[in-house]
């Protein structure tokens, strides 16, 4: 039986988002959204250390006082992957656990399946999770971004559009790529510094930089819906199903 690999958990925390400006510090019953995140993650029995990565002094102390812990990066960055490796560079871990910070209801048994799992495949360097779509409109919808798999479980493609075209009633699934990932630390740092390619900008997904530089990227399929929060007006549905969890 193969030793679980040494895993931290990294969540990027931005202040300055678009849509919600600071959206991390949101409350949700009673404690900042970013809590409930670094508490997800913290529950997980195959992460070693959970860590926010800011560039945000407000999201730094307010990290501080919940007892967590948080590291100050470069507000240069133009992703969040790059804010990833930065933190990085500094840890002594074979894997990381790049945990959205807007996923409040984030599943700790996702975070342990995928570094038992992605840990045991050879020459491992970068994966993440898909769900299969179960609500028709879903499929057509830009913000929901698809993923299409080998019959070996590797990402084909992913992209904003519908994938795939249904020309024949087959019954395949349309997979919803939930946005997170495992990476080999020392992949991670290689994949930062790699510039960004002509299918990755067209689409906006990151993710396909690695498929353009032919590195694979592995997929575990999962029952976790990947409820983020984008607006303001989408707290009460978080918070209604952190209280049905509650029960």
């Amino acid at each position: 039986m193969n030793a679980i690999p040494t895993a931290a958990g990294i969540i990027p925390a931005r202040y300055q988002a678009t849509r919600f400006p600071g959206k991390p510090l949101f409350p949700i019953l009673g404690k900042p959204l970013v809590q409930h995140v670094y508490e997800r993650v913290s529950a997980a029995k195959n992460i070693t250390e959970a860590i926010v990565a800011t560039d945000d002094r407000r999201i730094f102390d307010a990290v501080q006082a919940f007892g967590g812990r948080v590291i100050m990066t470069s507000p240069d960055h133009p992703t969040g992957t790059d804010r990833l490796a930065e933190v990085a560079r500094g840890l002594d871990c074979e894997l990381v656990v790049n945990v959205q910070g807007d996923e409040p209801l984030m599943s700790p048994d996702l975070v342990d399946r995928a570094v038992a799992h992605f840990g045991a495949i050879p020459d491992f360097r970068m994966g993440s999770a898909m769900t299969p779509i179960t609500v028709e409109e879903d499929i057509a919808n830009p913000n929901v971004v698809k993923v299409v798999v080998s019959q070996t479980g590797r990402a084909l493609y992913f992209t904003r559009h519908p994938v795939p075209y249904r020309r024949a009633q087959t019954g395949a699934p349309c997979y919803q790529h939930i946005g997170f990932y495992v990476y080999k630390r020392e992949f991670l740092l290689e994949f930062a510094a790699m510039p960004p390619t002509p299918l990755e900008r067209t689409e906006s997904l990151e993710q396909l930089r690695a498929l353009e530089n032919g590195i694979p990227i592995h997929m575990l399929e999962t029952d976790y819906q990947g409820i983020g929060v984008d607006a303001p007006e989408d707290v009460a549905r978080i918070e209604w199903e952190l209280k049905q969890q509650g029960k």
